[in-house]
C-alpha cells in the first residue's frame, strides 16, 4: 500500500512546470538586500536606529532590483533565480569571511555564491559590521560563569544551553495583515500623521520619542507604496514591449493590481492576494524573523474578497487556487539562509515556517471553517510543494467535514497540515492575560507556537537547553565526555547509594542549566532594542501606534510578552532515568559503575548490556511509573520558571520544539542509559525516543497527556510526530480511524500532533538513490522539507522513528 505521494513518485508523475523550476534550482545568495541596508547605515551614524531602518528599508525600495513575469500573476521577489536567500549582516556580519569559504560544499543546506557577490560581501558589507553586530555585542556580554555552557572557547556553540537570538533578529511572528489590506498603507499613513498632529509641541517625550516614530511610520508607509509602484511601472514596460496579447493583457493587469495595493485597500481577492504577499514579502527584507513572517489566519483574512468575487462571478474557485498556488512558488522561491553553524543545524533541509493557518474559530467563539478554508486544504492536495507550512486548527466544535478534509491531507503523506488543539491554546492563552476574542483568533506561528496580532508584543530568540546534558554531568560529576576534564558545572562524586539520590542530583543540575539560560535571557532581552527595529512590523501592530514604540521595545505597554525555554532530549532524558533505576536500582543486574564503564566504551564489548537498556520499560507506552518521571522533570522546570521569569519583565514558558536541534544536540552527548550510542541523535520534541514507542501512536499520546502538569500555566508548544504506514490509514475505514485518533488527541488537550505517512522502504530507497526520489516530501519539525536536502543524520533520525501499522 502506497500513500498518493509514493504513487506519484512511482508513476513519475510530472509536476506543475512552476514547481519543477523552483525545485530545479539550486538557491544561490542574492546580496542586494544587505549592500543597500550597509549603504544607508553608513550614511544615518548617529541618528535614531528606528529611523534608520525605515530609511534603510526606503533605499531598499528605491534601488533594488524588481521582477515582474507574464506568467506569474502575483508579482514579487527580493531576489534573483527561481531560488534565493539573503543576507542580514547587521545579525552576524562579523562571521561572513569564514562562513562563505565553504557555503556551497557544506552538508546543512548549501547556497551558490558567484566570485563578483563574494567580493561585494567581503569588501564592501562585511567590513562596515565588523564590530557593530549583535553576535559580538551578545558574545562579549554573556558571563564568565555562563559562557561554557553556551560557547567553546573559539566561540561556537556548546550545544549545552543554547542561544538562538546571533542567527535571527526575532523569533516567528504574525502580522495583523487584515488591517493594510482593508485601508491601505495610505490609511495606515494618514493614521500616523493624525497622531503626529496631534503631539504637544512643548511635551518633550512627544518631540523626542514619539515624534520620530510616527515619522518613521509615515516613512515605512511610502517605502512599500514605492516599492510596489516600481513593480508596475516595470510591467506597464514589459506590456508596452510585448507582442503577443495574451501576455501584454496579463502584465497590464498586474501594473493595475501593483499600483491599486498595497497603498490602497484591496477591493478583490487578486488585490488582496497581491497586497498580502507585499507585505510579506517586504517584511523578509526588513528584517531575518525566526521561521520567517507567518502568513496568519489566510483563510479569515482573505475570506470576504473571495466570496465577494465569486459573487460578482469575477474568480472561480479554480482561479482563486491558482492565485493562491502561485504565491506558494513565490514563497519556495525565498530560503532562509543560516549562514552560523548552529542556525544551519538547527534549521537543516532548507527549513521554514511561514504557516497558513486554517480553521478554529471566529473571535466570537463560533466555528470558523469556510469555502477558502476547503480550497486551501485541496491545493495541498493538488499541488505538492513543500510551501507554504499549512497549520489546521482542532476544536470540538470542528465540522466532520473539516475533520475528514484534514485527514484526507494527511494521508496524502506529504506532511500537511500540522494540528494544533484550540481546547489546549485557548485556555492557556486566557490564564496568561489574553481577551476571549484574542485568543479565539490567534494564529499559528513558526514551528508549533502561536500569535495573537496586536497583543503579543515578545520578540526576543530564547534558548534551548540541552537536558540530556543534565544526565551526562550527573553521571559524571559534571562533566560530559565531549568536553574531557573540564568542570562545567558543580557536582559531587557520582556516587549515588539510591535512585532517589541520582535523580535529585539530576534534577539540581536540571535547574542549573535553566539558570543559565535565563541568565543568558536577560543579556539577550537587553541588547536587541540596541540592535534592531523594525518599523514596518511596528506600522502593523496596533500597541505599537498606540505607544509610539517600535515591536522591538523591550516591554510596551498594553502588550502581552509571552517568551519560552525548550527542553531537548526529554524521552531521552525519562528514559535513560528509567532504565537506571530498572537495571541498576531494581534488578541489580549491573552496578552503576560498571553502567559508566559501558557508557564510555559507547557500549563496545557490552551488546547484552545494551540489548536490556534499549528493552527497559521507556516513555511512549502509557507506563504510569515512567510518565512520573517525565513529569516530574516537567514540573520541576515549571516552578523555575514561575519563581524567576517576573525578574526578567517577561513570561518564559516550558516548551519541547526542537526544530532540527535533537541531531546537533545528539553530537555532544555521549552514550546514555536508555542504550542510545554516543553521539547520535537525541528524541525531538515530546515523541518517544526513536523505536521505544511499543504500543502504538495511542501510547505516545498517553504519556504525552501523563506527563504534563496541567495545573501549570507557564507551559506552551510540545512538539508531536507521529509516523504511520499508508496500509494503516487506507481507504475510508483508515480515514476514519485517523479522525478519530485526532479526536482523541483534542479531548487530551495535547498541543501539537504532525505526521509522516510513508512506508519504511520508500525512505531506505530514497537514501540509496536520492536522484530517483528528489520530489519525495517528508515532515520533520514543524515543516516539510524533501528528504534529499536532509543531511545523512537527520535522514536515519528520520528512518529510526517508529512507524505504526495500526491506530
Amino acid at each position: 500500500m502506497l500513500s498518493p505521494q509514493e504513487q506519484r513518485l512511482k508513476d513519475a508523475s510530472s509536476v506543475a512546470d512552476r514547481v519543477s523550476r523552483v525545485r530545479g534550482a539550486r538557491p544561490a545568495i542574492d546580496v542586494e538586500r544587505a549592500l543597500y541596508f550597509t549603504e544607508s547605515f553608513r550614511r544615518t551614524e548617529g541618528q535614531p536606529l528606528v529611523l534608520r531602518w525605515a530609511k534603510a528599508l526606503h533605499h531598499f525600495a528605491q534601488n533594488a532590483t524588481v521582477y515582474v513575469d507574464a506568467d506569474v500573476p502575483i508579482a514579487g521577489k527580493i531576489g534573483a533565480g527561481e531560488r534565493y536567500g539573503v543576507l542580514y549582516p547587521e545579525l552576524d556580519g562579523d562571521i561572513y569571511p569564514a562562513a562563505l569559504a565553504n557555503i556551497a560544499a557544506r552538508e546543512n543546506s548549501p547556497f551558490d555564491l558567484s566570485e563578483p557577490d563574494k567580493r561585494v560581501i567581503l569588501e564592501q558589507i562585511a567590513p562596515y559590521w565588523a564590530g557593530k553586530t549583535f553576535h559580538e555585542a551578545l558574545d562579549k556580554a554573556i558571563p564568565a560563569e555562563t559562557y561554557p555552557l553556551i560557547y567553546n572557547p573559539d566561540g561556537s556553540s556548546r550545544f549545552i544551553v543554547n542561544e538562538t537570538a546571533s542567527f535571527r533578529s526575532s523569533i516567528q511572528w504574525v502580522h495583523d495583515y487584515e488591517t493594510p489590506l482593508t485601508i491601505g498603507f495610505l490609511g495606515i499613513r494618514a493614521g500616523a500623521q493624525a497622531k503626529l498632529d496631534a503631539l504637544d509641541p512643548f511635551d518633550p517625550v512627544d518631540i523626542a520619542e514619539k515624534k520620530p516614530f510616527y515619522q518613521v511610520i509615515i516613512l515605512t508607509a511610502d517605502a512599500i507604496i514605492l516599492w510596489a509602484q516600481r513593480h508596475a511601472d516595470l510591467a506597464r514596460q514589459l506590456a508596452a514591449d510585448e507582442a503577443d496579447p495574451t501576455r501584454r493583457a496579463a502584465l497590464l493587469t498586474i501594473a493595475e493590481t501593483c499600483e491599486k495595493v498595497p497603498a490602497h485597500g484591496a477591493t478583490t481577492f487578486r488585490e488582496a492576494v497581491q497586497s498580502q504577499w507585499f507585505i510579506q514579502l517586504f517584511s523578509r527584507a526588513e528584517q531575518k524573523t525566526g521561521t520567517i513572517i507567518s502568513n496568519g489566519r489566510m483563510d479569515q483574512y482573505l475570506y470576504p474578497y473571495y466570496q465577494s468575487d465569486l459573487a460578482k462571478g469575477t474568480v472561480t474557485p479554480e482561479l482563486a487556487q491558482d492565485l493562491l498556488e502561485c504565491v506558494w512558488v513565490n514563497m519556495a522561491q525565498y530560503v532562509d539562509l543560516y549562514l552560523s553553524e548552529v542556525g544551519g543545524a538547527f534549521n537543516e533541509g532548507y527549513a521554514h515556517w511561514e504557516a497558513v493557518t486554517v480553521g478554529g474559530q471566529t473571535p466570537d467563539g463560533r466555528d470558523a471553517t469556510n469555502d477558502l478554508t476547503y480550497l486551501i486544504l485541496k491545493s495541498k492536495r493538488d499541488f505538492p510543494l513543500n510551501y507554504p507550512d499549512l497549520a489546521a486548527r482542532i476544536h470540538t466544535g470542528s465540522p466532520r467535514r473539516y475533520l475528514f478534509d484534514v485527514a484526507e491531507t494527511i494521508k496524502d503523506g506529504t506532511g500537511f497540515p500540522k494540528l494544533i488543539n484550540d481546547e489546549e491554546v485557548i485556555p492557556l492563552l486566557l490564564a496568561k492575560g489574553a481577551a476571549f476574542p484574542e485568543a479565539y483568533d490567534y494564529a499559528v506561528s513558526g514551528c508549533s507556537e502561536v500569535r495573537m496580532p496586536n497583543r503579543d508584543t515578545f520578540t526576543s530568540p530564547c534558548a534551548y537547553i540541552n537536558f540530556a546534558a543534565a544526565v551526562e554531568l550527573t553521571l559524571y560529576g559534571g562533566k560530559m565526555l565531549k568536553y574531557g576534564e573540564e568542570q562545567l558545572t558543580d557536582a559531587p562524586a557520582p556516587d549515588y547509594a539510591t535512585f532517589d539520590e541520582l535523580f535529585a542530583e539530576y534534577l539540581k543540575q536540571q535547574k542549573n542549566l535553566i539558570r543559565h539560560a535565563f541568565v543568558q535571557q536577560y543579556h539577550v532581552n537587553r541588547l536587541r532594542a540596541q540592535h534592531f527595529a523594525a518599523p514596518l512590523g511596528s506600522s502593523l501592530h496596533a500597541l505599537c501606534l498606540e505607544n509610539a514604540l517600535d515591536i522591538h521595545t523591550e516591554h510596551i505597554p498594553g502588550g502581552l510578552d509571552l517568551g519560552y525555554f525548550e527542553c531537548i532530549g526529554f524521552a531521552t532524558v525519562i528514559d535513560s532515568l528509567a532504565a537506571i533505576r530498572k537495571v541498576v536500582y531494581e534488578d541489580k543486574t549491573v552496578s552503576l559503575d560498571e553502567l559508566r564503564v559501558a557508557l564510555r566504551a559507547n557500549f563496545e564489548g557490552a551488546e547484552p548490556l545494551r540489548h536490556r537498556l534499549l528493552h527497559a520499560p521507556a516513555y511512549g507506552n502509557d507506563d504510569p511509573a515512567i510518565d512520573e518521571i517525565g513529569k516530574i522533570i516537567d514540573r520541576e522546570a515549571l516552578a523555575f520558571t514561575e519563581q524567576y521569569c517576573a525578574s526578567l519583565g517577561v513570561r518564559l514558558d516550558l516548551r519541547y520544539v526542537p526544530f532540527t536541534s535533537n541531531v546537533p544536540f545528539g553530537k555532544v552527548i555521549s552514550a546514555t542509559p536508555n542504550g542510545r550510542k554516543a553521539f547520535t541523535p537525541l528524541s525531538d520534541g515530546s515523541s518517544a525516543s526513536q523505536g521505544a514507542d511499543r504500543k502504538g501512536p495511542i501510547g505516545v499520546l498517553l504519556s504525552n497527556y501523563a506527563t504534563k502538569n496541567y495545573d501549570r500555566a507557564h507551559r506552551a508548544a510540545r512538539l508531536l510526530n507521529v509516523k504511520l504506514t499508508p496500509a494503516c490509514v487506507a481507504g475510508e475505514e483508515g480515514t476514519a480511524q485517523l479522525v478519530r485518533f485526532i479526536e482523541g488527541w483534542r479531548d487530551l488537550r495535547l498541543w501539537h500532533v504532525q505526521f509522516n505517512v510513508i512506508n519504511q522502504e520508500t525512505l531506505l530507497a530514497a537514501k540509496a538513490d536520492p536522484e530517483a526520489y528528489r520530489n519525495l516530501l517528508v515532515r520533520i519539525a514543524g515543516y516539510s522539507a524533501y528528504f534529499c536536502e536532509l543531511s545523512s543524520d537527520l535522514q536515519d533520525d528520520l528512518i529510526a522513528r517508529t512507524a505504526h501499522a495500526a491506530l
